[in-house]
């Protein structure tokens, strides 16, 4: 497959279809489990408040009020949480126009059940509502569940990473790090794009297998190596990029900051750190897209959608110098910091 060659067509309803699916799982929850609206009234409350009085915690509830203030349903600001006149007049049960008995029939829908005990634990349901399977990252100790999460994120790469690479200048660069890189398919679509860019892939065991065999496939086993490895204990020290596509939204902020570290850490002066993602804006209320994409996040795994925001302190903390964020394609983008 040409990695240096972008579809005829726009794949973009294609992607949101996907990635908002849970979306209406957790708007359900809160409007019909917690009654949400009917609480918050038309007065402004701070977000400690609310977690308070609804047990919530931390990382699902912002995820929850970034996916209200997206869909128009709150106004999030210093003074606190407000809830608009659409939400007061159609979901509050004190309105004579309220939607909740619409949205109570899907109450029983697994996801919407799910989130029920993750907004309160802060703890990942497991795969697809599957509790057997546990959390993503348990399921990813599971080879047969490891191939076909890795095949599903290779053809999602497929587009995005040759978007990535036309966007992102490396000129000048020598050695990229794919961490978590899973299949390669970005540290080859890197190497493709820039003639004379090496690039290596750390991955555990046993994704490192499955990447292996498809980076030979794409003919690329003389630019890319992969080194196996678990990315907290630390990175290789040889490479002047790295890379981290659609990995630290899987982590809750601790976990990503750690990440990060290490990252900084094994960077040479000058060295380049690559956040590829969905990010949400500085603002957190949009884009309502990654908003819903976020909500699949954080049922799933230990992460969410972060906003530039949150990573640009996060590399601050980090020393690293933060650049300006660029778009690619179906609401992806990338954010750059350089080390001094």
């Amino acid at each position: 497959m040409n990695l240096t060659a972008r579809p005829a067509t726009d794949p973009l309803t294609l992607y949101r279809y996907r990635d908002g699916l849970y979306a209406v799982d957790l708007l359900t929850a809160l409007i019909v489990g917690f009654d949400f609206f009917t609480w918050l009234g038309d007065r402004a409350v701070g977000e400690g408040e609310i977690a308070d009085h609804f047990g919530f915690a931390r990382r699902p509830l912002d995820v929850a009020l970034t996916l209200l203030a997206a869909n128009g349903l709150i106004v999030r600001s210093s003074d606190g949480v407000r809830a608009t006149d659409l939400a007061q007049e159609h979901l509050s049960t004190s309105s004579g126009w309220c939607l909740t008995p619409y949205y109570a029939s899907l109450h029983d829908r697994p996801i919407a059940r799910d989130y029920m005990e993750v907004l309160r634990t802060g703890k990942p349901a497991g795969w697809s509502g599957d509790k057997s399977s546990g959390d993503w990252h348990t399921a990813m100790e599971d080879e047969g569940f490891a191939r076909k999460f890795t095949s599903a994120m290779d053809c999602r790469g497929r587009y995005l990473a040759q978007a990535l690479a036309k966007g992102l200048d490396l000129q000048g660069r020598t050695r990229v790090l794919d961490i978590g890189g899973g299949s390669g398919i970005y540290a080859c679509s890197l190497v493709a794009q820039n003639e004379g860019l090496q690039g290596c892939v750390l991955e555990q065991a046993p994704v490192d297998r499955v990447c292996s065999k498809l980076v030979a496939e794409r003919g690329f086993a003389d630019r890319v190596s992969i080194v196996t490895g678990n990315m907290f204990d630390g990175m290789p020290t040889d490479c002047d990029v790295h890379l981290f596509s659609n990995v630290l939204h899987d982590w809750d902020e601790a976990e990503a900051l750690v990440l990060m570290q290490k990252s900084a850490a094994a960077l040479p002066a000058g060295g380049l750190l690559v956040i590829h993602d969905a990010f949400i804006n500085q603002h957190k209320d949009g884009p309502l897209h990654v908003a819903e994409y976020s909500c699949l996040l954080m049922h799933s795994t230990q992460g969410k959608c972060y906003s530039t925001t949150e990573y640009s302190a996060m590399m601050r903390e980090c020393g690293l110098e933060p650049g300006a964020y660029a778009d690619t394609v179906v609401g992806r983008g990338f954010l750059v910091a350089k080390k001094p």
